[in-house]
């Protein structure tokens, strides 16, 4: 981000209303420089302070996505040739642990890994550049789609493609069709089948409908991402299921079990990280002249974190603290529970509104969001302490 002068920012209320209602009070110009300078030395603290606590950390997750994938694919088998009522009991044991596996493979290692938070490490298994991770969308998508795009333009319109994922109306911003009278139908099919929505978002399909580019265009642009999906499922839907033998069933309804506990638990938890109730979208107005405090505030008036125990941190992949991961998008997430206080008390000491709760709390602020933007609806400015209604 380019630095703005101090002008720019001082008209950062008039550039964009978002985050001025966002603000408890006004900062001045020097307040959100310093702002950003206390933001960025919590950063830099952090990353001298990077070692081997923290590879012994991604390393040990990496057996843990390995060790219950064979756990659970094993137990999937062996559930087959037990007496009842031992057949189900393990079944079900073997799908949720390949669920955890696929969980932990997906949050806590693909996805902080393809950030390049461990490159320093110079392990090839944790290459930002390089990781491919078990789910049907290819890793280099995924590096455009969310890396690039999502984290440089968060909550932006026109920009942002997370913004219900041109699948879901979940911002008054948002144009209104009769179509979104459904969406809370098809926000639980899209939540059963999260994998496949996050695989085709940068195919941009709708393209075709327009006239932009023709199917057989389409269909040559994808073939890295139809290459995937062609590996997935045949890897859980067909080899899996033959080696079992006459366990094949047990293995293959096992496995669609094991994808759909992922999908609806991914879909959950991001959508916990960005559709709160108090959870702010922009105009492409804010990016012009926007400097990195302003850059800053975005991110934190964009996101929302999940509070709770240590294990659901961990399954979350750390995007409990969303709110610092889009501070930090390349530090170690295992790093963001001992940098969120500090990060809090800076939002704190300088009127920025800082939004957490619990998960239950906050998946019910998204499904009200659901069912409220599927009628037509307008902003509103009107919210207790400055901060926005949504």
């Amino acid at each position: 981000m380019s630095q703005a002068p101090a002008s720019a920012i001082a008209a950062l209320p008039a550039l964009h209303p978002g985050i001025h209602r966002g603000l408890q009070r006004p900062l001045s110009p020097q307040e959100l420089s310093d702002f950003g300078t206390e933001i960025e030395a919590l950063r830099a603290r952090t990353v001298a302070d990077l070692g081997e606590r923290d590879a012994r950390y991604i390393r040990r997750i990496f057996a843990a996505v390995r060790w219950t994938e064979i756990i659970g694919r094993i137990l999937l088998v062996v559930g087959f040739f037990l007496p009842s009522p031992w057949d189900w009991s393990v079944w079900l044991l073997g799908a949720f642990t390949l669920g955890l596996s696929k969980i932990l493979d997906n949050m806590e290692l693909g996805h902080n890994v393809m950030h390049g938070q461990f490159d320093w490490m110079g392990d090839p298994r944790f290459s930002g550049k390089t990781f491919e991770w078990d789910i049907v969308g290819t890793a280099d998508n995924w590096r455009k789609t969310h890396n690039f795009k999502h984290h440089t333009y968060t909550n932006v319109h026109g920009m942002d493609d997370d913004i219900g994922y041109d699948v879901l109306r979940v911002f008054p911003e948002q144009k209104w069709h009769p179509a979104a009278l459904f969406q809370p139908l098809y926000a639980v099919i899209f939540a059963l089948l999260f994998q496949w929505g996050v695989a085709i978002q940068n195919l941009r399909v709708g393209r075709v409908f327009i006239g932009r580019i023709t199917w057989a265009r389409l269909f040559k642009e994808s073939a890295p991402t139809l290459h995937k999906w062609r590996r997935q499922l045949v890897k859980d839907y067909v080899v899996f299921p033959l080696l079992a033998g006459p366990a094949w069933a047990s293995v293959f309804t096992g496995n669609l079990l094991a994808n759909g506990l992922r999908n609806l638990w991914t879909y959950t938890v991001i959508f916990c990280g960005h559709f709160t109730t108090n959870v702010q979208t922009f105009p492409k107005a804010v990016l012009k002249d926007e400097s990195r405090p302003q850059w800053y505030v975005r991110q934190i008036l964009g996101s929302s974190n999940l509070s709770g125990s240590k294990a659901l941190h961990i399954l979350t992949g750390n995007l409990s603290h969303q709110i610092e991961h889009h501070l930090f998008p390349d530090v170690p997430a295992n790093r963001y529970a001992e940098m969120a206080p500090v990060v809090r008390d800076i939002c704190r000491r300088y009127g920025i509104h800082y939004n957490t709760g619990s998960m239950v709390g906050q998946f019910g602020q998204v499904v009200w969001r659901i069912l409220r933007h599927s009628f037509p609806s307008s902003p509103s400015t009107a919210m207790p302490d400055g901060v926005p209604a949504r």
